[in-house]
This record gives structure tokens, sequence and C-alpha cells, in this order.
């Protein structure tokens, strides 16, 4: 943000927010009375949208986007790549006399009809069947961007092939929002709730990301074609001070966050939260919670936002979740919650929770959910660069397990025995110094290794990597959570006595599921072995985690709540092995393009120079001891290097023959992989060895501690 006095930017801060979306206040200024309330009713209600004002809602956005400086508009989708997609249109249509008038229409604001036949489809679509439709979303708001010197009205929308399949991240996500909306309402009927009329899940995404110079990038093919350094020894200092975390901000830094900020502001996004993290170069940013649709689309635009804002400071965002070996890598915290229309949270335990009946139903549908689907949930976050991170002493284990804290877990126990009669307080803490005033502790601590905490208000999954859309794991959440909801409905609906039902309920669910409940720390090799013997998966790889998703339950709990039908299931399974194989291919060609063309050289360059110097300190008539220790060091890097090089070449051959994915993916995992380890360990061997003018990478040294 352009530097001003702190009265200035108060002010300016509430007008420029939002300054550039089409929101409930533009809609009701805008739009006529009976329009705009047909089109809340559709936003807020969910029903069907009416053609009739279609019409009027395009000219309106048209008039409001040609005065905000853009000549066209675009469907903004989410395809299966994770990253979104536009097509853009000029809003000029001709006239008879050949000259033009600036028009959009109702069919062109509700339906889009991009090329389907290029993007991910897991067999859906053939290449030679092109057609596909984008629908227009009208839960998530339209909105103006500026990239350059185009100013586009962007409609966020679904994707579709022409058969009427999902070929996109939103479908579903919306999907399983009419889901859990439908089984939250019966259990809120059931319990005696009659006023709240819709339940909608909330999203508050974080994000963790990398900046580094722009001029370090642009000389590396590693992190220009992958998004992470696929070569790098370790500096000589790394993040074992503990200095970054909450560390003050570097002017470079600040600055770039000041523009981000402002940028996401316009777009009505509620950045809140920025700071440095753990690892040297790595920073944070959160938002205030929305509802799970345009948090999930507002996380998409925070990405693309953070990469192009960095540019124009000469940084480059890198969103890989494991950018540098040796340092933490960046994930995503998803946390979500589920609300009703009137304002009320239903994972709000209140003062007493022991006694809120409303709370402790929809707490026990999550806890019986994540444990009954964990391997789906789990599958949500299967990503090649998510195996580098998860199970490291940076993010949480492969291990699925819930936190609750301490006040719940003993409120979990009272019930696993009988009737919950207590709820534990958090108390004042009390710092000895008597100018400090006494502040109200929480009730329970927070536990930052678990995959699924409770937080207060809210669940914390903290498995998802910090590339990905967060549709999947929402979707998934939505789902299970939906069924476990649809179960309890079933089973009260119709009760005379709906308290001993809960009751008799709640301590069966404590019984089943005590065993995905762990307050500790999930780092530890204990842990791990404690989470075998009570049977919880440990799937330590994507091409296993992504296999699940065809288990029958998992298959079966998506089909039946309308998120997922059959086809689209197994188009999704065979996309996910394909983009693995794809990303560790590219990674693995990458690999022996920077080995081939700038690493080997150097080494076996650096070793013709010390052979050179060897011979011109013997005709001195002096013993080259050193020089002769270190050319044997040198040249047997070289000889390893090419040997290594030889390894994943063959490797890379053999995984690719393999016909079907499933059996290719797995070979890529188990041959390419350690192919590319066994390659990247013995340059990063050598790289401290070679003289510094020699390396033609920049060093992590470089990367990580430069501003």
């Amino acid at each position: 943000m352009n530097c001003c006095t702190e009265e200035e930017t108060m002010q300016s801060i509430p007008e420029m927010f939002a300054s550039n979306v089409f929101n409930d206040g533009v809609m009701r200024a805008r739009l006529p009375k009976n329009v705009y309330k047909k089109l809340r009713a559709t936003i807020d209600e969910c029903k069907e949208l009416d053609p009739s004002i279609a019409d009027v809602v395009a000219n309106a956005m048209k008039d409001w986007a040609l005065e905000k400086g853009a000549t066209h508009y675009c469907h903004w989708f989410q395809p299966m790549t994770g990253i979104t997609a536009e097509k853009h249109d000029a809003f000029i249509s001709p006239t008879n006399d050949g000259r033009i008038m600036m028009e959009f229409s109702g069919k062109e604001l509700t339906q889009g009809e991009p090329d389907a036949s290029s993007f991910p489809s897991g067999g859906i679509r053939a290449t030679f069947e092109a057609r596909g439709y984008t629908v227009w979303d009208c839960t998530s708001p339209v909105f103006i961007k500026t990239d350059g010197c185009n100013t586009t009205l962007f409609i966020p929308t679904t994707f579709a092939s022409y058969t009427g399949e999902a070929l996109d991240k939103k479908t579903p996500l919306l999907r399983s929002m009419q889901a859990l909306n439908k089984e939250a309402v019966r259990v809120l009927r059931v319990l005696g709730n009659h006023h709240s009329k819709r339940v909608t899940a909330t999203l508050g995404g974080e994000q963790e990301y990398f900046l580094i110079d722009r001029q370090f990038v642009e000389k590396r093919a590693d992190l220009r074609f992958t998004g992470r350094t696929l070569f790098g020894a370790p500096p000589p200092k790394g993040q074992e001070l503990e200095d970054q975390y909450f560390g003050s901000l570097h002017e470079r830094v600040a600055s770039f966050m000041a523009s981000l900020n402002e940028e996401l502001w316009k777009l009505g996004v509620l950045a809140k939260t920025q700071h440095n993290e753990v690892a040297p170069a790595q920073h944070e940013i959160a938002p205030v919670y929305a509802t799970v649709n345009i948090g999930v689309d507002h996380n998409q635009l925070t990405m693309e936002l953070m990469q192009r804002v960095a540019r124009k400071h000469d940084f480059v965002c890198l969103l890989h979740e494991k950018p540098f070996a040796g340092v933490n890598g960046s994930g995503k915290h998803n946390n979500w919650a589920i609300g009703t229309d009137d304002g009320v949270n239903l994972l709000n335990p209140g003062n007493t929770p022991h006694d809120n009946m409303q709370f402790l139903v929809f707490l026990f549908a999550v806890i019986r959910a994540v444990h009954k689907y964990s391997t789906l949930l789990r599958a949500t976050v299967a990503t090649p660069g998510n195996d580098h991170r998860l199970g490291a002493n940076e993010a949480p284990p492969a291990i699925v397990s819930i936190f609750l804290g301490e006040q719940l877990t003993d409120i979990y126990n009272q019930l696993k025995k009988g009737a919950a009669s207590r709820s534990k307080q958090g108390g004042v803490l009390k710092l000895g110094v008597t100018h400090l005033p006494e502040i109200p502790k929480d009730t329970t601590d927070r536990n930052r290794t678990s995959p699924f905490a409770f937080t207060g208000n809210k669940f914390e999954f903290r498995m998802v990597g910090s590339s990905q859309s967060l549709s999947g794991p929402n979707f998934v959440l939505n789902t299970i959570v939906a069924e476990t909801l649809s179960e309890i409905a079933d089973h009260l609906e119709g009760a005379k006595d709906v308290n001993a039902k809960v009751q008799a309920l709640l301590q069966k669910y404590a019984k089943e599921h005590e065993a995905i409940l762990y307050n500790g720390d999930n780092y530890t090799e204990a842990w791990a072995k404690e989470a075998a013997k009570r049977g919880l998966p440990n799937i330590r790889n994507s091409v296993d985690s992504i296999n699940t998703m065809m288990d029958e339950e998992n298959v079966k709990v998506l089909i039946k709540h309308g998120t997922l039908p059959k086809g689209e299931i197994t188009a999704r399974h065979e996309i996910l092995l394909d983009n693995y194989v794809k990303t560790i291919n590219i990674e693995a060609r990458t690999m022996l393009y920077l080995a081939g063309r700038e690493i080997l050289p150097a080494v076996m360059g650096y070793a013709a120079d010390l052979a050179d110097g060897i011979g011109a300190v013997k005709a001195a008539g002096v013993a080259p001891e050193a020089q002769v220790k270190l050319l044997k060091t040198v040249n047997g890097a070289a000889a390893g290097m090419s040997q290594a090089m030889d390894a994943l070449t063959d490797a890379m051959a053999k995984a690719a023959s393999e016909g079907h994915m499933p059996e290719r993916a797995a070979a890529y995992r188990d041959l390419v992989v350690p192919a590319m380890a066994a390659l990247r360990k013995v340059s990063d061997g050598i790289e401290p060895v070679i003289g510094v003018d020699r390396w033609p990478l920049p060093t992590y040294a470089d990367m990580l501690f430069s501003r």
C-alpha cells in the first residue's frame, strides 16, 4: 500500500475494501427490487435461478464493469489442474452500420463454452470431444481484476463436460454443501431447533509460502520448472536458532505484504494476519473465515495474487510444499466449522459444553466422520509435494488423529461412562508482574502437531499442502460429516425421549471412536507405534493414499450424498495418479537437464583445473598432496554423478513402460524417486567442495538469506 498517515489509512481501507466486488451493496443499489430479491433467494436459499432476471443482472454487471474500466468478461473456473482457468470475451457486439455497442446478455453471464478436451478428465472426455460448459455460481461474488493494462469482469463458474460430468473442483464442493445442509437441518429439527433455516460450512485457509529473490530463481531451472530445488546443499545456518519465526519483517517483505493486502482487500478477501514463519524466507498470510465456497475461491485468488505481486517486488513466491530440503516446508491450515443462517456456530462449546447437547451432537458427528473415513480425508492431501512434508517434524504425520484438548477430552471420557456432569474451566493467567493485567486462560492448550485439532470453535485440518486447492479437503469433510449427521437424524427422528436417545448414542460413539483421539506429540515414533496398535492407518505416500479413494466405503459415501457419482470418482482417481506420474517425470527430467548441462560440466571442469594445477605444483618441486586428495574426491563425484544419471534414465524408462496408471504411478514411486534421491545425494555432497566461483547454481545460502 502507498505510504500514508495512520488517519489516512483508517479512512482509505474501508473505502477500498471490496471496491472491485459486485457484492450485496452494489446489487442492492443497481438492481430493481424484485430482481434483487429473486437473486438473493437463489444465493441465500439455494432456490433455482429465475431465467427472467438474468438479462437484467447481466446488464447491471456490465454497466458497473465498464465504469471500472473493464473491456472484457471471463468465466473463471477451477479445472482438475488445481489452479484456475479463464476465457476472456470482449463486451463488444457489432451493429448494422459497421460500428459496435457494448453488450452483455443473461446467457453470456450464466453459460460459457470453453474447450473441454485439453483439461484433465480421467477418460470422461476424448481429445476429439471438445465441448464443455461453464455455469455461473451466483453464490460467489463477481469481481473486477486488472492484469497489466487489461481490466476484466470475473464470473465464478462451475465447469462440466458436454455429457454432464463435473470436470472441476467447485461442482463437488457445491454438491457437498447441499448434502451437509440437508442432514444438519434434520438434526437441528430433531433437537428442537425450528428457527435456523440453513447450515453452511465455513472456512479460513492459512497460507504458507516462501519469497525468493527473482534473480536467483531465474538462474535455477529446477525452481522454474518444478517449484522446488532438486539440488542444494544445506547452508551453514538454517532454522535451528528459531530466530525467523514471528521475527521482525524485512522492509522488502513488509512492502510485498502491504501491496498484497491492498490487492486482496479490493477483491473482498479478508486478509487479516501476516508474519514470518519458521524457515528462513518463509511467511504466512491468514484470512477471516468465510462460507466454504467463497473461502476456496478466495484462497485461489490469494495464491494467484501472491505470485503476481511478488514479481512486482522482484521476488518469486514459491507455493511448493517443500522448496528446500532441510528446512520446514509449507502447508495450508484448513480451519473448518459449521454455522447456521441465524449466526450460530454449531461447534462453539459455550461456557458449559458438558450440557450443550447441540454442540456435543455435532462434535461427535465430526469425530465419527473423521474416524470412519480417515483414509478418504488423507487422500485429499495426497500430492507429490506433500510426500516431502507429511511425517517430518514440521507437519502432521500421515496418521489421521484428532486433538480435543483437556476440557473436551474430560467430557468425552465422562460420556463414555454415562452422563457428563462438569466442564473444566480455564481460570486466569497470572504473570507475577503487578502492572500486567490478569487474562482469562483458555480451557485447553493447542497442539500444532495434530493433523485434525479442535481449536476453540472449529477444527483445524493441518495436513493440506500449500499449493493445493482447498476444495477437495472441504468437499470430503462436508460429505463425511453429512453422512454421520444422517445416521444421527435417522436414529433420533421419531424418538419419544430425544434426550435419552442422544445420551445413549453419544456414549456408544465415545466407546467406538476413542482410538482416533490423541492429545500428545504426533511427531514421535512412540505415537506411530501406538497408532498401529489402535488400528489407525499410516499411509506414507501419495500413490497408496490416492488408491484408497476406490475403497468400497469411500466410494459409497461420495455417491450416497451426491458429491461424486461413480464415474467421476474413477476419473479423479485416474487424474490424481496421472498427475503424480507427470510431476515426478518432470522433476526427473529437470534433474537430468541440470546435472548434464550445468552441474556435471562444472565438476568435471574443476577436476581438469585441479589436474593442471597438480602438474604445475609438481614442476615447482612441491608435493601436491592436498590437490591430489581433492582431485580424487571431485573425480569420484563426477563418476558417481554420471552413474546416478544413467540409473535415473533407466528407472524412468522402466516406469514409463508400465501400461496401467496404478502400476505406472507405483513404478515412479518405487524406481524413479529413489534414483532421483541418489543423484541428488552425489551432487549435494560435492557442492561444498567446489569453489564458490565454479558452482553453477545459486546456493541455499544465497536464496534463503539474501533480501
